[in-house]
This record gives C-alpha cells, sequence and structure tokens, in this order.
C-alpha cells in the first residue's frame, strides 16, 4: 500500500496507535508505539530509537538508529478492534542516522542474500512449518509445566483441547493477511502446527515472525502459554521449522526437470550439495539455543544425520513429491526458536553456494537412517549434524558461510552472544546433577 491507501484505512478504521516493529539479533520482536497522526513521519523513516538497548545492535556511542516501515506489512491488529478504536502495526527495517542500511539489522541481513540472488537471476520462495507447544498458564500469567493437552497426531476434539485455540489464531492471522493452508495437532501432546503459505523470502521470515507474536498473544487471552522452545519436555517429540525452499527464475521453477528420473534439474542437485555442504557451518543459527541440540536426537522423528532423499523423512533434506511449479528443497533441522531472517538467509546462501560451486550431490539415501547402525552410517558415508551448541558455534567459526552471509557485524555480536550462552549453560548446576549426585556423594 501507498502512504495515501494507509491513511485512508486509518482513517476507515480509527486507528489511533501505530506499532512499529523489528526484531533484534535472536529474532525477539520489539515495537515502539506512536501515534496515528505521525503516520507520514514514521514512513518517511523519522523514527529514532536507541540501538544501545537492542541486543546485538549498536554500541552507547553510536545509539541512534532510525526505523523504516515497509508498507506492505501494514495491517490493523485484529485484537485491538473496537466500535471507535483500533491499532496497527508495520515491520521495520533499521537504518542508520545517513540513510543507509543498519548493518546490525538482521531482516537487512536477508534482503542482502535477496539481493544477491537476484543478481544471478533467482528469487527465493519460502514455505517454514513453525510448530509450537500450549502449556497451561498459572495465576501470574506464567507457564507452568502442564501441557494442555493429551492428545496425538491429527487427533481431533474432544481429545484436541487446542481447537478452539488454533481457531482463534487463524481467524488473527487472516485478518493480519495471511492464506491459512492446514492446522493440526502434532504428534507430541500439546503440540500444535498451522500452516501458512509460502511466499518470497523476506515476506516469509516476515511472517514466521508475525506468526509467532500472534500465536502467543491468542494463547494468553485462554490463559495458555505457547513456546517455539525446541524441546521442553523430555521424552516426546519437540518443535521444528521445516523450510522449503525453491529458487525462480523468469517465473519458471530452477529446480524442476521434467526429463530427470527424480524430476529435479542440474540447480536443485547443487542446491541440495550446498546445504549437505555447509550445513555443519550455519547449524549454529537454523538451531540457535542450548535446547535445540536436545531435540535433535535419535528417536523424536528430528533429523540428526547429514543425507537427502526424495521421500525419505529421516533425512535431514528432503524433496517433497510434488513437482512443477511446486518442486521445492525441504531442510528438516531447523526449529522455531530460530531468527527467520537469519535462518532463511544462510539456507538461501549455502544452497547458492553449491549452485556458484556447481557441487555434486552424494546417492540419496532412501532407507530408514534411524534405524540404521553406526556402522552402517559410515559406509553410507553419514556424518552427524554438531551435538551441541558449543559443537556448533565452532563449526560456524571453521566455516565461511556465517560469516560471509551474516556480515561482520552480525557475524561478530552472535557468536559472542551464542558462547555467552552456552558458557552459562555450562556452568550452571542442573536438576539431573543435583538428582543424580547429591545423595549419593
Amino acid at each position: 500500500m501507498n502512504l495515501e491507501q494507509i491513511k485512508a484505512l486509518i482513517e476507515e478504521k480509527n486507528v489511533e496507535l501505530l506499532h512499529l516493529q523489528f526484531v533484534d539479533i535472536e529474532g525477539t520482536l520489539k515495537q515502539i508505539t506512536i501515534t496515528a497522526a505521525q503516520v507520514e513521519d514514521a514512513v518517511e523513516g523519522k523514527i529514532m530509537f536507541d540501538g544501545s538497548s537492542i541486543k546485538g545492535f549498536s554500541p552507547i556511542n553510536k545509539s541512534d538508529l532510525y526505523l523504516v516501515p515497509d508498507a506492505s506489512t501494514f495491517a490493523v491488529i485484529p485484537w485491538t478492534v473496537e466500535e471507535d478504536y483500533a491499532e496497527a502495526r508495520f515491520l521495520c527495517s533499521v537504518a542508520n542516522p545517513d540513510g543507509t542500511l543498519f548493518e546490525g539489522d538482521t531482516r537487512n541481513v536477508l534482503k542482502k542474500t535477496v539481493a544477491r540472488a537476484a543478481e544471478q537471476g533467482y528469487t527465493i520462495s519460502v514455505g517454514p512449518e513453525l510448530e509450537f507447544f500450549l502449556f497451561k498458564a498459572d495465576a501470574n500469567g506464567n507457564p507452568t509445566m502442564e501441557l494442555h493437552d493429551g492428545a496425538g497426531y491429527f487427533e481431533p476434539s474432544p481429545k484436541d483441547l487446542g481447537e478452539r485455540v488454533r481457531l482463534e489464531i487463524y481467524r488473527a492471522l487472516k485478518a493480519l493477511g495471511f492464506t491459512i493452508e492446514a492446522s493440526h495437532h502434532e504428534v507430541a501432546e500439546g503440540q500444535h502446527e498451522i500452516n501458512f503459505k509460502y511466499a518470497d523470502a523476506l515476506s516469509a521470515a516476515d511472517n514466521s515472525t508475525t506468526y509467532k507474536w500472534v500465536v502467543k498473544t491468542v494463547a494468553s487471552k485462554f490463559g495458555l502459554h505457547a513456546t517455539f522452545m525446541p524441546k521442553p519436555v523430555f521424552g516426546i517429540n519437540g518443535s521444528g521449522m521445516h523450510v522449503n525452499m525453491s529458487f525462480f527464475k523468469d517465473g519458471e521453477n530452477v529446480f524442476f526437470d521434467p526429463t530427470d528420473e527424480r524430476q529435479l534439474s542440474e540447480t536443485a542437485y547443487q542446491f541440495i550439495a550446498g546445504l549437505i555442504d555447509n550445513v555443519k557451518s550455519f547449524t549454529a543459527v537454523t538451531n540457535p539455543l542450548v535446547n535445540s541440540y536436545k531435540r535433535l536426537v535419535p528417536g523424536y522423528e528430528a533429523p540428526c544425520y547429514i543425507a537427502w532423499s526424495a521421500s525419505n523423512r529421516s533425512a535431514l533434506i528432503r524433496i517433497p513429491a510434488k513437482r512443477g511449479m511446486a518442486t521445492r528443497v525441504e531442510l528438516r533441522c531447523p526449529d522455531p526458536s530460530a531468527n527467520p531472517y537469519l535462518a532463511f538467509a544462510v539456507i538461501a546462501e549455502a544452497g547458492l553456494d553449491g549452485v556458484a560451486r556447481q557441487l555434486t550431490a552424494p546417492a540419496p539415501v532412501d532407507e530408514d537412517i534411524f534405524h540404521m547402525s553406526e556402522g552402517i552410517r559410515a559406509e553410507f558415508g553419514i556424518e552427524n549434524l554438531p551435538g551441541s551448541l558449543e559443537l556448533a558455534v565452532a563449526e560456524m567459526e571453521n566455516g565461511t558461510i556465517g560469516r560471509e552471509t551474516l556480515g561482520e557485524h552480525v557475524y561478530g555480536e552472535y557468536v559472542a552472544l551464542k558462547k555467552a550462552e552456552w558458557d552459562s549453560y555450562r556452568t550452571a548446576v542442573h536438576t539431573w546433577e543435583l538428582v543424580n549426585y547429591q545423595a549419593k556423594f
């Protein structure tokens, strides 16, 4: 929308407040609220804020930054709408005082990846699938460890107590412009998934950010806490964020080749090879928490072995069955705690690297990798993903894709943040240690 259309909608819906939203280095949503009367200043990028207070942004001596709203993200917030009052939001990029893009803004990182792909004639299409858990909240709204329901995969009500919650989430997302494709109870107790339509890479990251905000907000209205933590409960499946990606050129899906036995193009095979070659170097971005690596273990359907297949869901990379314009590569290791702007950027750049270097993909693995012995996996040449955040950060430092994609500012801040997170975890005394050691020794 242009400014005049936005102003007309503000008047029509009686919008009084505008929330200018952006994310920090971890992908956590932040916002500054202004009055609707300031919409022109906002659209012109004149709203300033203190970047030194945002994780991963600016030092205190270079703290002045500006928000640049993306007009395509303007939306009236559905749960604020009353008869004569409403609020709206923009998602924003961050700029320096001289108008240049701020290199510490992760939305700008993805913009640069999109631009690099465009230089080669490609547009990037992304379809993410974000799972989440619903826990009961206490009287103060804080999460408990009591799951909201005990239903299983695809079970309906009355077992699926989240059905009504998902309906309200769907309605809110629809009002914000989403096209919802599916909604269902996931495998684990209290676990859910709502799939929205694929989009260009930047819009898909914007949608993922908005989706997490909406899910959490709507859940709280039901006295529940929604979490995108990868593995909140031991002994059951964790939550993933499968990322489906395609490249298009001149309106055609360049991953599709009807003459190939799998109907995959040479570009698709090179993209797959790029992911396999770089995945260890970017796992710290797609799986960013200490907790992420408690999901990436055998036995709970999460991929922890580096292989690809045209059908095998135990493989890290899967090619879903649809072909033609729907041909896509699905990376199954990312989890929904990841900053989507950074995650989509490193995945796309890894694939582009494979295309640029004309890498050859290894043979697909169609056997059930989860039930292979270690010896058989070695015969197939199947390696493991990093087993901890510490190892993932080390792989990131040893590789090149992280630094080249994120840029010096974000890369440096991100690595420092993750090392501090690991060190905090490493030096803490955990319940497991007390249970197993306190009485015994």
